[in-house]
């Protein structure tokens, strides 16, 4: 798997084909990087979690061939913990209510809840979107 990254930097991506068994992969890629750069076990198990949430949304509702690259991303800086998913999907996501007895529905509810801010944008150059989130390590490191 191709991991991109300086020796200075703390920023590094995986490209991963959008299939359903890449969303438990970058979870456990971002796992390994956020313990490699100290990152708390709680705002590691939260990441997770929340990245969990985005490539399921990249892999179930980017409407774009199979096998397409999904790409998941995290740096840290300075007390700001970020993770994003680019996909190549145009449409945004937005949140959506999901009733009691609903299956679907909570991802972005949830990160949303968890994390310090959050958001989506198109991609600058180039087909599709970034959905991204951050959390705040407060001098935890």
């Amino acid at each position: 798997m191709k991991s991109t990254t300086s020796p200075l930097s703390k920023d590094v991506e995986w490209p991963l084909p959008r299939t359903p068994r890449s969303v438990g992969h970058a979870r456990a890629l971002l796992a390994e990087q956020a313990r490699a750069w100290k990152v708390p076990d709680e705002l590691t198990e939260t990441a997770v979690l929340l990245l969990s949430e985005l490539m399921t949304n990249a892999v179930r509702h980017a409407h774009v061939p199979v096998g397409q690259a999904v790409v998941a991303r995290c740096m840290l800086g300075g007390d700001i913990f970020r993770v994003e998913v680019i996909d190549a999907n145009v449409a945004l996501p937005c949140p959506r209510p999901a009733g009691p007895d609903d299956e679907s529905g909570r991802g972005l509810a949830l990160v949303e809840a968890f994390s310090d801010a959050w958001g989506a944008n198109p991609r600058p150059y180039g087909t599709g979107k970034t959905v991204w989130f951050e959390l705040i390590l407060g001098g935890r490191l």
